[in-house]
């Protein structure tokens, strides 16, 4: 059986282009762009908690790093490295190859590279770290928020908890409906050309991981600001809209998670901007609230207020 050095260079090592030194000595060495910032975050992907047992490996590959990519979108950073750590029960030569293969589609596409990380044995566990640069002070932050912005949201909400609810037998959707939410469920799309665009256009921003309400509260309390919220503008499919009444709906297009599209607030007078930028990525940006002076968050349907029972998504609820 290979070693974990084997493992490694079988599975792991790609060339390094954006890199100084990346794989093969006790750390990486980057150089970093004059006059920018490093945005680093890190994000651990659990069996059982993030992904069912049986979920293909090359979907598992694939959203480890695509959720830490839309990390760096919500920052409007550019991201360029990212370190591993994984965790195996066992040396499984399918499933690491099928890992493999999504992770590195993913890094590719974003033009990432890998520049270290660990490799153990124990309970399936992945552990993805990304770095990123953005413009000294230009980085989009939770904290910009100002009453009279518009809220906004990119693609369609809801879809990836709908693929989770039909896995979860609490609903069974049409074949055309699953193949969508299968897909947004499975491999999230990052916005990073939407979070470049943004820079000097949004005042704050958010990637949407763990539900609409959920995420839009951190800028609420990170900006000291309220929200309202038109339930009926939130873009959703469309068997979405006509079952909006029933609660698991409701659920997910506000609080299901798993969207890792972004939540942005900007100045009235950036609406034809905003919708140009929306138009040249091909990405539909919908307005779907307002930034209140006075604090809370009402989410209004039909006219009237929804009571508000549901939460964003927390590991320790």
């Amino acid at each position: 059986m290979p070693n974990e050095f084997d493992l490694i260079a079988k599975y792991f090592t790609r060339p390094t282009p954006n890199t100084d030194l990346g794989i093969g000595d006790d750390a990486a060495l980057l150089s970093i762009s004059t006059n920018n910032q490093l945005v680093i975050s890190v994000d651990a992907s659990v069996v059982g908690t993030h992904f069912y047992p049986d979920c293909p490996a090359e979907f598992v590959g694939w959203k480890s790093l695509a959720v830490n990519v839309s990390d760096m979108a919500a920052m409007g950073a550019t991201p360029k490295w990212i370190t591993l750590a994984i965790a195996l029960p066992e040396q499984d030569a399918d499933w690491l190859t099928g890992f493999a293969r999504g992770f590195f589609a993913c890094a590719e596409q974003f033009n990432l590279d890998l520049i270290g990380g660990d490799t153990t044995r124990g309970s399936l566990n992945i552990t993805v770290q990304i770095m990123g640069e953005v413009l000294k002070g230009k980085a989009l932050l939770r904290s910009g928020a100002q009453a009279g912005d518009d809220v906004w949201v990119s693609g369609l909400l809801g879809s990836a908890a709908l693929g989770l609810a039909h896995l979860q037998n609490k609903i069974t959707l049409p074949d055309d409906v699953l193949e969508v939410c299968s897909n947004a469920l499975n491999q999230p799309q990052p916005r990073i050309a939407l979070g470049l665009g943004l820079l000097g256009v949004a005042n704050s921003c958010i990637d949407i991981s763990d539900g609409l309400v959920g995420d839009l509260a951190h800028i609420l309390q990170a900006s000291g600001v309220g929200a309202e919220l038109d339930l009926d503008a939130i873009p959703c499919l469309p068997l979405m809209k006509t079952a909006m009444e029933l609660p698991v709906y409701q659920q997910a297009v506000l609080a299901g998670g798993d969207d890792y599209e972004l939540c942005f607030t900007a100045p009235a007078d950036q609406r034809s901007r905003i919708k140009a930028l929306g138009e040249s990525l091909a990405l539909p940006l919908t307005r779907v609230g307002q930034i209140t002076a006075k604090a809370g968050l009402k989410v209004m349907h039909h006219g009237h207020v929804l009571p508000l029972q549901i939460r964003g998504f927390d590991h320790f609820a």
